[in-house]
């Protein structure tokens, strides 16, 4: 029965794992009765010794028993027999919460959908590891469906694992191990327990010894999930995030030399679809005029998503060392808009590492270690976060004309290579599509109006929120056949099509200008857009609105000024639509509970980790990666030296007798006046302090003092085997003396000092060993060692004490 048990309690260790994925907690207690449903019929199947092909299936019986009892019980027979009602109503409530998952960003709400769908889940993986631990004896095979109860949360939630889930996940599953091996140890014949005392030592029996064998796999578990917990943060270019969120490279605060985003992307229908219009943040503007706020420039189409390349941030480009990089490719000949915002980010954004920023910013004014992107003129941190932040952007927007756009030259040679390039599969029907959309012996502005009006007005598009898949065919399907998608579809089609005519383009992620209360513009989720960004040498970026706009497209999007060459540009932009109902609890699409259940466009669930290069050398790196090591090998040394320390403040101490030990002296000795009686044991501290102190040299310095010598044997064979000089061989004479004196005579006699006779015999000894046994002596102790080595023997025999625990019925005696 040890193995049903130790399969239910690794599951439910694992499946806390979960914890990031729900707001309540209904759905552990309902996933730990199912895991206790799951355990009493595997213990019930191996107490009566039922087939092994048999035990699934009850179990699985029980399960559906349990599930129908628990969300179905008004439609079952007696509220615990399913009935055909019942099981048709445990579908539509499975189907219920896949639809929740898609609507809802994790932590999702506790729904009965939900919580059947985790439990369900968590049943099955407690059924498949009782069937390899306890019927088909492959315990280590356990690893896999647990992983894949582990990895969830890793796949689903932006913020790491806790360490303590999981340190107490790999512990459930070390204990399925630790199970199964005594379980097949345990064949070999009965185990006796040996109970150890100060002054004698059982003999060992003469049967297997399997308790060795289990503290030794306990020893390779335990080091190994400490090794799993500590090695990311001690090797900060191994991995740009670690698993639990600490050490150089978490990218989400407290120092690191990358920043984790998720992809945003995949976050903008878990945004726009999400029940609660929240307000995320409110800015004000000097000139009146709104303008959209982006936060990541997604440069690089590889045939299925668009992503970013890695952002750099120098040093000496932080925002509080002056104004920013200068925008790419705007000229100083075009007119520009002078204007200030000052934005105020919702506390309750979470882990968000990009400022919500109108473009161009030539100045961004805020509290932190916030560096730009020379290419983008994104603004990150690798340690704050932009949740609560209030922050003061200062931006020149360009006021470009309509001649002024049709006569732009070409882009550099950089910009095309980059912003011009396409994946070889690219289907030649798109291709075909952007030749009949624009004219050919149109300039490149031109021919961006017209794949704007394209998207807008002549191609049949509408605005829908229910479409899925960003692979080619899934492009193919947006542009030829259904024409239905949200912002992302129609901002990466035109980016698409753009490139393809020859300009150079990008896909911007961020918020819509908002909605205007009282002068403040008031930002939300319903705001999260993708836009497009098509380059024109000397104006550089410029903004173009593809997604349809009010009512029957996404409310707040506006269409730029100067992508309407028949009207005079001007610095605003279309009115945006009427406010919309607001709620706290606001979330950015980078931030934590980003909507990955939903199927977005990209193929991929969840994020990227962006390293970013903020200019710090290799070898400073690998440099502090070593201090960081160094320091821990030196720990066992300064442990030895404070333990020396503190020893040797008690054997420098002379002991004289006290006079409120006179009734105590020996009455057949009464000339000894002064001298303590050895009852009183004043002397002994500093005498057992030196005696150990001279016992960890001999350990370190590779000597060993035999177990039935005594001291004055060990003196002298010290004196002799070393060739001590006069003064070394009288101190450590002097020692074994005072240790005698104290452990067999009734009065001991006077103690003094003993420092200075163990500093000579330390010395006599140093000289007989080679530098590096010395230098050893002083870095890596075996004393030390060995005490370490004892300590995490004594933590591990816990274990072994806790399995033996057995719960019996008291004897009845007889009256």
């Amino acid at each position: 029965m040890r193995l049903p048990l130790a399969s239910g309690v690794a599951t439910g260790a694992v499946a806390i794992a979960l914890y990031p994925l729900f707001q309540g907690g209904s759905w552990f207690w309902t996933s730990l009765g199912i895991i206790l449903v799951v355990t009493g019929v595997g213990v019930l199947a191996s107490r009566y010794t039922l087939p092994n092909w048999l035990a699934p299936l009850a179990q699985l019986v029980a399960v559906l028993i349990y599930l129908t009892a628990v969300f179905t019980g008004e439609q079952a027979w007696a509220k615990v027999v399913p009935t055909k009602e019942s099981v048709v109503r445990l579908g539509e409530l499975l189907s219920t919460g896949f639809t929740d998952i898609q609507r809802f960003a994790a932590p999702v709400p506790d729904s009965v959908g939900i919580v059947l769908l985790t439990c369900g889940g968590v049943g099955l993986i407690a059924i498949l590891v009782d069937l390899l631990a306890s019927r088909l004896r492959r315990a280590a095979l356990t690893g896999l469906p647990l992983l894949a109860l582990f990895t969830v949360p890793a796949a689903v939630v932006v913020e790491p694992i806790s360490w303590p889930a999981f340190i107490i996940g790999a512990l459930g599953y070390l204990a399925l191990l630790v199970a199964d091996g005594r379980e097949r140890v345990s064949h070999w014949g009965r185990t006796v327990l040996v109970r150890r005392t100060p002054s004698f030592v059982a003999p060992r029996p003469a049967t297997s010894d399997t308790g060795t064998l289990r503290l030794s796999g306990k020893r390779i578990g335990v080091t190994a999930i400490v090794l799993a917990v500590l090695l990311p943060s001690l090797l900060p270019t191994l991995e740009p995030d670690p698993l639990f969120g600490f050490g150089v490279g978490n990218g989400r605060g407290g120092g690191g030399n990358s920043v984790s985003i998720p992809n945003p992307i995949v976050n903008l229908r878990g945004q726009l679809s999400l029940p609660n219009n929240s307000t995320v943040l409110t800015y004000t503007i000097s000139d009146s005029s709104p303008r959209y706020l982006r936060m990541y420039s997604l440069d690089t189409f590889d045939g299925d998503q668009w992503t970013m390349s890695e952002p750099r941030g120098r040093p000496e480009d932080r925002t509080s060392e002056g104004p920013m990089p200068p925008a790419v490719g705007q000229s100083a000949s075009v007119p520009t808009t002078p204007a200030t915002t000052k934005i105020t980010v919702s506390e309750e954004v979470r882990g968000l590492s990009f400022l919500p920023l109108p473009y161009p910013a030539t100045k961004v004014t805020v509290e932190g270690d916030w560096r730009p992107d020379r290419d983008t003129l994104m603004v990150f941190s690798t340690r704050d976060t932009a949740g609560g932040l209030s922050y003061e952007v200062t931006t020149a927007e360009p006021k470009p004309t309509a001649e002024a756009l049709k006569t732009a030259g070409a882009a550099p040679a950089a910009i095309n290579e980059r912003y011009l390039a396409l994946p070889e599969n690219l289907p030649p029907a798109i291709k075909e599509l952007a030749g009949q959309v624009t004219d050919q012996n149109a300039s490149l502005y031109e021919k961006a109006i017209e794949l704007q009006e394209f998207f807008t007005k002549d191609g049949g598009f509408t605005y829908s929120l229910a479409t899925q898949g960003s692979s080619a065919s899934a492009l193919t399907d947006f542009l030829i056949r259904n024409r239905t998608g949200y912002c992302e579809q129609f901002a990466s089609s035109m980016a698409v099509l753009a490139r393809i005519v020859g300009i150079p383009a990008r896909v911007a992620i961020g918020y819509t200008s908002g909605t205007n209360f009282a002068g403040e513009w008031q930002v939300r989720t319903h705001d999260s857009h993708a836009w497009p960004e098509l380059y024109f040498e000397g104006t550089g970026w410029l903004r173009f609105e593809p997604t349809p706009t009010g009512g029957g497209g996404q409310g707040s999007a506006t269409v730029p000024s100067y992508t309407r060459p028949e009207i005079a540009p001007t610095t605003t932009d279309e009115p945006s639509a009427s406010p919309t109902s607001s709620s706290s609890g606001a979330e950015l699409p980078g931030g934590p509970t980003a909507n990955r259940g939903g199927r977005p466009l990209d193929p991929e669930f969840g994020g990227s980790l962006i390293p970013v290069d903020e200019g710090v050398p290799l070898i400073a790196k690998i440099g502090i990666g070593a201090a960081i090591v160094l320091l821990i090998a030196l720990i066992p040394g300064m442990f030895r030296l404070e333990l020396r320390a503190r020893r040797r403040r008690a054997y420098s101490r002379e002991i004289q007798a006290s006079p409120d030990d006179a009734d105590l002296q020996d009455p057949a000795a009464p000339g000894l006046t002064g001298v303590t009686s050895a009852r009183t044991h004043r002397g002994e501290p500093a005498v057992s302090a030196a005696w150990s102190e001279l016992d960890d040299a001999l350990c370190d310095y590779g000597m060993s003092r035999q177990a039935s010598e005594s001291p004055r044997a060990l003196a002298r064979r010290l004196a002799e085997q070393y060739a001590f000089d006069a003064e070394a061989t009288a101190a450590v004479t002097r020692i074994a003396t005072v240790v005698e004196r104290m452990l067999y005579a009734r009065t001991p006699g006077e103690i003094g000092s003993l420092r200075a006779d163990l500093h000579r015999v330390r010395r006599a000894l140093a000289a007989t060993v080679t530098r590096g046994r010395r230098i050893r002596a002083v870095l890596l102790p075996t004393s030390t060692l060995l005490r370490m080595r004892a300590m995490g023997g004594r933590l591990l025999d816990g274990f072994d004490r806790l399995e033996n625990i057995r719960l019996r019925r008291p004897t009845r005696r007889n009256a």
